[in-house]
């Protein structure tokens, strides 16, 4: 039966025949769609993440720009910490009174004994449940004062962090756009699409990578890394939506692909 798989194998190989999904069982079909569906459900989660990691560093409500500009260049204006408490951290904190012993602290240069005796407590109380390398390597570690003097001054992010959160970003997301891909190859569409297809997310992956390190320079960049992030979602998105039809709707039965 092995002997009779691979002899068929090769001579679909040779007379230019490839796998498709009216190829595949109906149970490989609902593996696909599941692991499909629960990426793309996974993916707008993170997009929520996303959003509510990054909006309110520029002291307004929404993402922004200039948020992200901020999130990797920094500003004159705004430390990350003190954008974080004027925004999105400002609801976590139990006293609302404590938002303005941690911007008075910023204002007077962030010195390490007034962080140990009035911003710690604070902290280690309402913030360090999530901001926690352990717990979300995403996030700026607040557990102690060396690493929360980066986000009390201005600066953006580091380039410690760029590098951690980068390598952590290119080895999850390319197993997963891998695995899309892999099921997306099964699709009847024309050989130079799919190829194109199939590329597009990785290079979109890599410039958004690339661009935070740019952006750290360089503000203006941002908007490369938003059309790069939104590049990659939309084309990852892409292949998703079409694999699931191709899988349970599609009834052509002949293919005008040759790979």
């Amino acid at each position: 039966m092995a002997e009779s798989y691979i002899n068929r194998t090769e001579s679909d190989r040779r007379t230019g025949a490839y796998r498709r999904f009216r190829d595949i069982s109906v149970s490989e079909r609902i593996l696909n769609t599941a692991f499909l569906l629960t990426i793309g459900i996974g993916y707008l989660v993170a997009l929520a993440n996303m959003y509510y990691t990054h909006q309110g560093r520029d002291g307004k409500a929404g993402l922004s720009i200039d948020d992200v500009m901020i999130n990797y260049h920094g500003s004159h204006d705004q430390t990350r910490l003190g954008s974080a408490i004027k925004g999105i951290m400002e609801p976590n904190l139990k006293y609302k009174n404590d938002k303005d012993v941690i911007l008075q602290w910023i204002q007077n240069g962030a010195e390490e004994a007034e962080y140990n005796e009035r911003i710690a407590p604070i902290l280690n109380r309402d913030c360090i449940k999530c901001h926690t390398p352990a717990v979300n390597p995403s996030l700026p570690d607040l557990t102690h004062y060396a690493v929360v003097a980066q986000v009390a001054h201005a600066g953006g992010a580091t380039l410690p962090f760029l590098i951690r959160v980068s390598h952590i970003h290119l080895f999850g997301i390319a197993f997963i756009l891998y695995f899309i891909g892999k099921i997306f190859l099964l699709c009847d569409m024309n050989v130079i699409i799919k190829r194109i297809a199939v590329v597009i997310p990785f290079a979109a992956m890599l410039l958004d990578v690339m661009s935070w390190f740019v952006t750290k320079a360089f503000p203006a960049f941002a908007y490369v890394v938003v059309a790069s992030g939104a590049l990659m979602g939309l084309s990852m998105g892409m292949q998703i939506l079409v694999s699931v039809y191709q899988m349970w709707f599609y009834s052509e039965t002949k293919s005008g692909s040759q790979n």
